[in-house]
């Protein structure tokens, strides 16, 4: 592995009616990423930002708890230190109206990775109405 890690996710809970705190206490972890619509929030950088947000997001990553340039690690630890596999988590999903997905980044400069995205991780995310994303970067 480099010193900068080749592979990292979050997983997202967005949509008009995600309210931050909740989500907060649902999953018992200080989110990474906490935005209400219209209202000024902490950027990525640690500041706050200029503008309000524009959507309503709540999210969680792997990168600081795991060192690893591999996808599966990463989105192993989302699913159990978020529990997501508990029972009643995708009829609140639905109830709420709102979608969940797992955010993946993706360093592909060499253009011979492949993401390893497990079944049983991609069948849990389609149980619940979510999605993998991967945002693959060639420099």
């Amino acid at each position: 592995m480099t010193d900068r890690q080749l592979a990292h996710a979050t997983f997202h809970v967005m949509g008009d009616s995600v309210v931050p705190a909740f989500w907060t206490d649902y999953f018992d972890v200080k989110p990474d990423t906490a935005i209400t619509k219209g209202e000024p929030f902490i950027t990525p950088s640690g500041r706050i930002s200029r503008t309000p947000g524009r959507v309503r997001l709540w999210g969680f990553g792997s990168k600081p708890f795991v060192h690893s340039d591999a996808l599966e690690p990463h989105l192993r630890y989302l699913t159990d230190r978020l529990n997501l596999t508990r029972p009643g988590l995708r009829e609140l999903l639905e109830r709420e109206g709102v979608k969940a997905r797992f955010w993946c980044y993706w360093d592909n400069a060499t253009g011979d990775r492949v993401p390893d995205v497990p079944d049983d991780i991609r069948a849990m995310m389609e149980f619940l109405g979510g999605v993998v994303e991967i945002d693959e970067y060639r420099w």
